[in-house]
């Protein structure tokens, strides 16, 4: 199984959708909440090239982006390569 970690925040609609986008391709993640740890939220600005919002989305440590990026990756079939073929 690929590695996918979410950095995302309890209120967060593009999580939710994030995270229903990866569950209906069968895939199982770890979720990493910036809005209960600072330290989280340090370590997600470092690893996202100090992008602010969320999700933001790692797939086997390469970082992905937020929800519209997911989508997108999804459709050109940039997400396939990055799962390995496991979606």
């Amino acid at each position: 199984m690929p590695k996918i970690e979410i950095y995302s925040t309890a209120v967060c609609p593009y999580c939710v959708a994030a995270k229903n986008l990866l569950k209906s391709k069968g895939l199982e993640w770890q979720e990493v909440r910036v809005d209960t740890d600072p330290a989280q939220r340090d370590a997600m600005l470092q690893r996202s090239g100090g992008r602010r919002t969320v999700p933001q989305i790692f797939i086997n440590d390469e970082h992905v982006g937020g929800f519209d990026d997911l989508v997108a990756a999804d459709r050109s079939g940039k997400l396939a390569q990055l799962l390995g073929d496991a979606a």
